[in-house]
């Protein structure tokens, strides 16, 4: 520190709470208050005993997700708040001429799992767990570890430094020092956002949040156009973005009531890792903390779907998670309440009674390589390890990253360049155009207008648009897909309730004009399941009573099994897999998150009930036998989700397979 102390260095030195937040490049954000821990999230103190408002630095906790009902090794870690009493803006370079900048050695240093160990962790959960249907990705983290000898706060400024310095397209550099837990880091990733003002309306904000998933660790000297282009190329990487895209469209589905827009995708560029991102936005009218409870975790630390996620983390992570996949989240007071900005605590260090504690995660899917994840979990310590100076940098890269003055052939502009232009805007020609315009609850389609799916109305009876809508009651089997589902039937007009699997009483399924029974993991022959016996209970009851019903992915399997149609597991997953394939006459794009599938013999396209005549139509793979969709009177099913972003024809199809439901025609009787 220098002689004459600064603003900083007071701090520093009186001992009390504070926080430092780098979001630009320009200025260093100095907060000071005092520290209140929470139990739950509703709990922050967004206002004194005045009621006025007052601004808040959370750090939210893995554990957290208690409150949502998941599971966790619960550690009991707390919800800590930094109530705000002083806030400044420091320019950047006075922050770095107060921090101290001689090295930290690290003793003892290395992974708490060993790399084997991790690889046959891997092999487990692609087998035991994606294998059985319990997912589509599963995070499992581990552990690097390190004894510090020096006094904490040095270190965490110090580290704080070196980020500064050294590290380049994070979303926050910050460190945090609260009584008893230290935590500096550089996070690539927003979470979520909620922010007031244009575009947002009246009364609300705009959500955002930022799926960033893939990681191309860079080779020595740094990356290059033609190193990455063999990572964009990677169909792993590629689909691993999409899963994590579908799973956050879930939470904004959620939260916003316009289901929430992306763009992209765009390079996230790091100092020693290049990943891939989309933005999601939309328009909520939420309390910021019902946001950000409703988005708990984002699925690129955790999976999806995200409650059977951390079922599995519990089963295979050996230790609690402590802050790594939560948040930092900053209210900050506004116009219509108060603004949220939370990225995800990743590329973070913990420094706890002399112990350095680095968290890293690797993606697993269906065709994960266990050594390359193996790989991976290096890669993402060694970025936090190497920006804090605790390894060597790669000082060629950094040259050619940072310096302005270095020669234009070793400046990176790798977004710039026309060949990963081409290849990142090539991704989106796969995509659903329904999550890549704008939406709004108007403008059905021409199937929903003409067919009864968006109204219930009689001839002479008014306009459509007069006429009360259709309900529909969804029943979510563990699967948040059926906040999107719900979104797509809002727009085709339907009145949509979304119902819990436990909580779908007999007389709201029967009272519903149309019953859509949702996805959800696991085996659909599991009846020692009460989530998969009752899920088979509607299914049952509905289609019994000849009442409309449209069953997807998990509940598809359970119809095809009422109709008498073979159930069995896929050879490899089908998990975040887009397939074109024939439903009634319809060549369809459309996204398979499924480990078992109901099949017939090829070539098979009826099925008649020896008891009542009943004739179930099916669309199966011509050669595998795999059913994709079954209709009859009154009900329809997919075994795809319509409502993913993979499906590119997932709106047309829903609204043809509603309209069969609902036709008077298809009824018994």
């Amino acid at each position: 520190m220098t002689a004459s102390p600064t603003l900083l260095e007071a701090t520093v030195r009186s001992g009390e709470p504070f926080a430092l937040i780098a979001r630009d490049a320009d200025t260093v954000e100095l907060l000071t208050g005092d520290v209140v821990d929470v139990d739950l999230l509703a709990d922050i103190p967004l206002h004194d005993a005045s009621a006025a408002p007052r601004e808040v630095l959370a750090l939210v906790p893995f554990r957290q997700v208690v409150e949502r009902g998941f599971d966790c090794h619960d550690d009991q870690a707390p919800l800590r708040c930094l109530v705000v009493t002083a806030h400044h803006s420091l320019p950047r370079a006075e922050v770095l001429a107060a921090l101290p900048a001689e090295p930290v050695a690290l003793a003892d240093a290395g992974f708490d799992i060993p790399d084997e160990e991790y690889a046959d962790i891997v092999r487990t959960v692609i087998a035991d767990e994606i294998g059985r249907g319990e997912g589509a990705n599963f995070v499992i983290r581990r552990d690097f570890t390190a004894r510090v000898d020096v006094d904490p706060l040095t270190a965490g400024l110090t580290w704080f430094r070196a980020l500064l310095e050294h590290e380049r397209g994070a979303y926050w550099t910050f460190l945090v020092s609260t009584p008893g837990h230290l935590a500096v880091g550089a996070s690539p990733e927003a979470h979520v956002s909620a922010q007031s003002g244009p575009p947002a309306a009246p009364g609300s904000t705009t959500v955002t949040m930022n799926p960033i998933s893939g990681t191309f660790r860079h080779p020595a000297g740094g990356a290059t156009a033609d190193t990455l282009t063999e990572f964009l190329s990677s169909t792993k990487e590629t689909e691993e973005l999409f899963m994590v895209v579908d799973e956050e469209l879930k939470m904004m589905s959620a939260v916003c009531s316009d289901g929430g827009r992306i763009t992209g995708p765009h390079l996230k560029e790091m100092s020693r890792l290049t990943h891939t991102e989309y933005m999601l936005r939309g328009t909520s009218t939420m309390d910021p903390r019902e946001i950000l409870r409703e988005t708990m975790f984002a699925p690129t630390v955790t999976g999806s779907p995200m409650q059977n996620a951390c079922t599995v983390i519990t089963r295979h992570e050996r230790t609690p998670r402590g802050y790594y996949s939560g948040v930092a989240a900053l209210f900050t007071p506004s116009t219509s309440g108060h603004d949220l900005d939370a990225p995800i605590l990743i590329r973070t260090a913990y420094l706890v009674d002399g112990r350095l504690r680095v968290p890293v995660g690797a993606t697993l899917v269906r065709h994960s390589d266990p050594d390359g994840e193996v790989g991976e979990t290096h890669g993402k310590a060694a970025g936090v390890l190497g920006a804090i100076g605790a390894i060597p940098r790669d000082e060629a890269a950094e040259r050619a990253a940072l310096d302005e003055d270095a020669p234009a052939a070793e400046r990176r502009a790798l977004a710039d360049d026309p060949q990963i232009a081409e290849l990142l805007a090539a991704r989106n020609e796969r995509l659903a155009p329904f999550w890549l315009n704008p939406q709004g609850p108007e403008s059905p389609s021409e199937g929903a207008r003409h067919e009864g799916a968006r109204h219930d109305s009689s001839p002479g009876e008014g306009s459509p648009g007069e006429a009360a809508a259709r309900t529909a009651l969804v029943v979510d089997a563990e699967d948040r897909f059926t906040t999107m589902l719900a979104h797509q039937l809002r727009h085709l007009g339907f009145a949509v309730t979304i119902a819990p699997w436990h909580a779908a009483s007999d007389d709201a399924v029967d009272a519903a004009d149309v019953v859509v029974a949702g996805p959800g993991p696991g085996d659909p022959r599991d009846d020692a399941s009460p989530r998969i016996a009752r899920m088979r209970e509607i299914v049952a009851a509905r289609k019994d009573a000849g009442r409309p019903l449209l069953a997807v992915c998990l509940s598809h399997q359970m119809l095809a099994d009422t109709l008498g149609i073979a159930l069995a597991p896929l050879a490899a997953p089908h998990q975040g897999l887009q397939k074109e394939v024939d439903v009634f006459g319809h060549p369809a794009s459309i996204g398979f998150y499924n480990t078992f599938t109901a099949r017939v013999q090829p070539g098979t396209t009826e099925r008649v009930d020896p008891e009542t005549g009943e004739v179930t139509e099916i669309a199966a793979d011509p050669a595998s036998g795999d059913v994709y969709a079954l209709r009859g009177p009154g009900y329809a099913s997919i075994q795809g989700h319509l409502e993913s972003i993979l499906s590119r024809d997932g709106l047309e199809t829903l609204d043809r397979l509603l309209a069969h439901a609902l036709s008077p025609a298809a009824a018994r009787g």
